[in-house]
């Protein structure tokens, strides 16, 4: 195994998150290991861990592309601690069926092995992304 020069791994998810969507999405498939794991958090919508990119494909990106107008992910911070890297911003967009709109706070945590993401774990405020799910 080479050496990965410093900030490599950040640069990777980074490239995930700005773009066009059609780049995010490219870039987080070329980024993923064929196992990786992808834990979206209790009380989200899409609550579970999706394992390799099909599954987190169908699972999480395709539903946050079609169930949602505007949907963002915007980073206003990134940490990178070896093969550990953070990502924190907020979430936005408006749920097609309910029309409600919605900002949350989160934090993604990636682990990545030999330059590709092995992990993901989310921690959201899920509470107000639900809320925008509800129909009063």
């Amino acid at each position: 195994m080479g050496l990965i020069a410093m900030g490599a791994n950040l640069e990777m998810i980074r490239a995930t998150y700005e773009g066009s969507s059609e780049d995010k999405g490219r870039n987080l498939l070329a980024a993923l290991a064929y196992d990786a794991t992808w834990t979206e958090a209790e009380g989200f919508p899409y609550a579970g861990t999706y394992v390799g990119p099909d599954e987190i494909a169908a699972g999480v990106s395709h539903r946050l592309g079609t169930e949602w107008v505007g949907y963002c992910a915007d980073v206003h911070n990134y940490m990178e601690d070896g093969d550990r890297v953070a990502a924190f911003g907020v979430y936005s967009g408006t749920y097609k069926a309910t029309g409600k709109s919605m900002t949350a706070s989160f934090a993604h945590l990636y682990q990545v092995r030999s330059g590709k993401i092995a992990s993901m774990v989310q921690y959201v405020d899920s509470n107000v992304v639900m809320k925008a799910l509800a129909l009063d």
